[in-house]
């Protein structure tokens, strides 16, 4: 029993009630990591159709004990393994005797012969002593043989071999808690014997060449200090070793530089002169004039000034000034939905009254062109000490593991295919730029200098690195604008690897997370499992990355990756494909018709069945798949791939994605989503989005703390009601976090409990059960910008059955609001949660003013305004949205139509 079948890792409590639902036998049982306690565990029980749930806690000497019912004794034992065979007897305060252990199912092998989590299938039980029969899977042998006679390096191969044959050592070594694999590095230092003596030589040369041109500044490194080659070659010296080759290498040229300048400086040599290109300074926007209709036939010219802060409309024919607004008298920008190349300009007048005009662009892009050149114009001249609103750039791309070309200038200014950058905006500088690649086998150092240099180019900005998190190729890069630099704190990164065996880190995932003022971002750049048979795998490689990436607010590790920060972007080569045959793929790529394609594209299939990304946005797609392309040529998809295993077929995909998703009630607007057609360098093309973000700052308010009594404001609940998918029985509470709140706040246990309903647990709290929260700012302007994360949690296991995010701006006022949503957990929905809250705000403390991104509305239909709208913009009627149409609308039944059974709807 050393190899425990029972113990399953970190698998979810979702999955571990799946299988004990599927084993069915009272008595079934596993076990499981704990998700509330590191190094503690949890004990799933099975008993008349529900699972129960026990902690496994370690005491202070290691030893694990079960946390039962009261008034029975606790007992201590010093290994699992002891601890499930005590159990399996009666009167030990479990529900019933631990009888059937449900073991780990073995992971549906794919085309390359290797399972979805790992190599093996057997997991060895903590504290158990490892088993003399473990034995590697005949698989990694095979695979090893296939490699040997495609593989120049066979000599490499044998001893790679010979360690799989012997590398029971190292998992004994693992199991005692050694994880240095002593063995792995005498096999790969013996295997790399030959490498020594190539690098001594390399290095004998390049420290020459270094001690020539500066020779105080060049010692002997430290390898070549101990001899050329020692008998027993150690792996960490030939790391050094190569570390020292790569820091030469890279310092060879700036010693050259430096030593032929200083010889010029002293022999006074006579150089032809040279033009020094001036430090570029940052470019003034240029006007712009857009030609635009004005009622049915009249033609006009408008012409934006962001500088000077004012639009001009002249009409055609006449030639004659018509009027110059400037940008203090524009009351609201209103876009039409029904007609996307229409705009509603409502404006100020001398008399108080306002005046609506409504212009027609040649399309839609130009209407969004002249829409940002306005919101640009509002910040630069709306003398805030404080950004509302900041544009964020997000690229990614598989480089295909070649050198990028000299220019990235369409990648880096959104040109090319699909929703792109109109020429009037696409140099206007981004805030932020993220740019993720994957198959990036430049350095990092160079890679973030090659993208520095290149938006310097292009924007005449020094931009400013905020991180650089790489995984192997897998890398991404944070920049912002200098006078951003002092606005970013907290910065995170992380990585996952979710290759072979999940140790190799040729797939996987590296993440950064940051404030900008009080907004949390994270970014998650992806490289999943490739193959169009491997959706299964993707979904779990999502999976992975979600639960292992460590970001943002470590107050906040317990709740899902996706709802810990206020905007959350994901983004990479997901590798997800179409299935389709390959000549109906080309054939629909070539009439341009892609909802056919996205009607199969693997992604949202797997998102309509609320496998992966629940939640997500994702802009429209209207470019065609950026995957396989031949390289040299953005004219032909190369779908055939030659691999020793045999032809392997790979159809155009759209493999290369971004994602993203918001905190309710705040702003985002994807304004493009395309890839560029003139980078060609690698079988993907480079793919860009570009958002519009509404930020806030650390909020002061109008009266200094203790001036005048403190009038507090108060968020309170009438009811909550929760439905789980759940098999449990369990007694639940709910923690209320915050930022608005000084700390975690706790309700009582539910005071309504239905488990009628196989597979469902329906919990209800009244208000005498749900704590008051009093937030440490009453402002109606700081509360508006406010959300709560909930988490419903068991009691007796202390762990959570699913989490969610409520805003507070929609629940303010002097009666309650219903408010519905999901339930997440470890990226999966796990129920719903609805009940009635309000917010109170003191009466001195209601003052609020529009936001930058507030005067632009959207018109659901095409109808005529009012005839007087008002000189100060109020919450618009119903008919006008504020809020991006790419957030959901608040749902007014159950998320889920399962929910519905609950209000005896069939």
């Amino acid at each position: 029993m050393a190899a425990a079948g029972w113990y399953h890792r970190d698998i979810s409590q979702v999955v571990a009630e799946e299988l004990l639902a599927k084993a069915g036998r009272d008595g079934s049982f596993l076990v499981r990591d704990s998700e509330s306690v590191k190094g503690a565990y949890a004990l799933c029980l099975l008993f008349q159709r529900h699972v129960y749930t026990y902690r496994i806690l370690p005491d202070d000497e290691g030893q694990l004990s079960v946390q039962t019912i009261q008034g029975i004794q606790t007992k201590c034992f010093r290994t699992l393994l002891e601890l499930i065979g005590a159990y399996q007897h009666p009167n030990n305060g479990l529900v019933t005797p631990l009888l059937h252990p449900v073991h780990r199912p073995r992971p549906a092998e794919d085309s390359d012969g290797e399972d979805a989590r790992g190599w093996g299938h057997t997991v060895p039980c903590p504290g158990a002593p490892p088993s003399s029969r473990t034995h590697i899977p005949q698989q990694l042998h095979q695979r090893l043989q296939e490699q040997v006679h495609s593989s120049p390096a066979s000599d490499f191969m044998g001893f790679m071999a010979e360690y799989l044959t012997h590398h029971v050592q190292d998992l004994q070594a693992l199991c005692h808690g050694h994880p240095q694999l002593r063995h792995l590095s005498t096999a790969l230092a013996t295997a790399c014997r030959a490498l020594h003596s190539e690098i001594d030589f390399t290095l004998a040369g390049l420290e020459t060449l270094a001690r020539v041109f500066d020779p105080p500044v060049s010692p002997r490194s430290p390898a070549r200090e101990q001899g050329f080659l020692s008998s027993d070659p150690d792996l960490e010296l030939l790391l050094s070793k190569i570390s020292t080759v790569n820091h030469l290498l890279s310092s060879l040229e700036k010693k050259v530089l430096k030593s032929l300048q200083e010889t010029v400086t002293r022999h006074n040599l006579a150089l032809p002169s040279v033009a020094v290109a001036p430090q570029p300074a940052a470019r003034p926007l240029a006007m712009q004039n857009f030609e635009v209709k004005v009622g049915k036939s009249q033609r006009a010219a408008l012409m934006v000034d962001v500088e000077s802060g004012t639009v001009t409309v002249t009409k055609r024919g006449s030639g004659s000034l018509e009027e110059v607004i400037p940008h203090d008298k524009i009351l609201q920008l209103i876009k039409y939905q029904s007609v996307q190349s229409k705009v509603r300009l409502v404006c100020a007048r001398e008399n108080q009254k306002s005046l609506s005009r409504d212009f027609i662009f040649p399309n839609a892009r130009k209407r969004e062109a002249f829409c940002q050149l306005l919101q640009l114009m509002k910040i630069q001249h709306s003398n805030l000490d404080e950004p509302e609103i900041i544009s964020v750039y997000v690229g990614t791309w598989n480089m295909g593991s070649t050198p990028p070309p000299r220019s990235l200038a369409s990648w880096l200014t959104s040109r090319g295919l699909g929703r792109t950058q109109d020429e009037t905006t696409a140099c206007i500088p981004h805030d932020i730029y993220v740019i993720g690649t994957q198959e990036n086998s430049l350095g990092d150092h160079e890679w973030v200098e090659f993208l520095c240099a290149s938006l310097k180019t292009l924007m005449a900005i020094d931009y400013r690195v905020v991180a650089l998190q790489c995984l192997w190729s897998i890398k991404m890069v944070v920049l912002v604008k200098p006078e951003h630099q002092r606005r970013i704190s907290h910065i995170h990164t992380s990585s996952v690897k979710t290759g072979i065996a999940n140790t190799l880190g040729n797939k996987g995932a590296v993440g950064v997370s940051f404030l900008f003022n009080g907004t949390s971002f994270g970014f998650v750049n992806c490289h999943l499992a490739s193959g169009s048979e491997k959706t299964h795998r993707r979904n779990q490689n999502y999976s992975d990355i979600l639960h292992s990436l460590s970001l943002g607010d470590k107050r906040l590790g317990g709740f899902d990756l996706t709802l810990r920060f206020t905007h959350l972007f994901w983004f990479g080569d997901l590798n997800y494909r179409l299935d389709m045959d390959v000549q109906d793929i080309l054939t629909h790529i070539v009439k341009k018709e892609f909802q056919a394609l996205l009607a199969v594209d693997q992604l949202n299939l797997e998102r309509e069945k609320n496998k992966v990304f629940l939640r997500f946005s994702e802009g429209d797609i209207s470019f065609p798949p950026t995957y396989r392309y031949e390289r040299g040529t953005r004219d032909t998809y190369v779908w055939q791939k030659s691999k020793p295993t045999g032809m392997r077929i790979n159809v155009p995909s759209w493999c290369d994605r971004v994602l993203w998703k918001s905190h309710p009630e705040t702003h985002v607007v994807c304004n493009s989503y395309g890839c560029t057609d003139d980078i060609v360098t690698s079988d993907h093309s480079p793919v860009f989005a570009t958002f519009e973000v509404g930020v806030t700052s650390q909020f002061v308010p109008k009266e200094a703390p203790g001036s005048s009594p403190e009038a507090l404001a108060c968020i309170e609940w009438e009811s909550i009601e929760v439905i789980l998918k759940t098999t449990s029985r369990s007694k639940c509470y709910i923690e209320f976090h915050s930022y608005c709140l000084e700390e975690m706040q706790r309700s009582g246990e539910n005071t309504f409990q239905n488990c009628d309903i196989p597979g469902f647990l329906k919990l209800g709290w009244s208000s005498k059960h749900l704590p008051v929260l009093n937030p440490i700012l009453p402002d109606l302007e700081y509360l508006g910008d406010q959300h709560l994360l909930l988490s419903i949690k068991g009691v007796e296991s202390c762990e959570s059955y699913g989490e969610c995010c409520l805003a507070l701006r929609s629940a303010i006022g002097s009666t309650a609001q219903q408010f519905e949503t999901f339930l997440f957990h470890r990226g999966e929905e796990t129920g719903s949660v609805r009940g009635w809250m309000r917010v109170r705000v003191p009466r001195g403390r209601c003052g609020t003013r529009e936001r930058l991104y507030e005067w632009i509305s959207f018109e659901e239909e095409d109808a005529e305004p009012a005839a007087e709208p008002p000189m100060c913009p109020k919450p618009p009627p119903q008919r006008l949205r504020s809020r991006p149409r790419s957030l959901p609308e608040p749902a007014t039944g159950y998320t889920n139509p399962a929910y519905f059974i609950f209000e005896g709807v069939p």
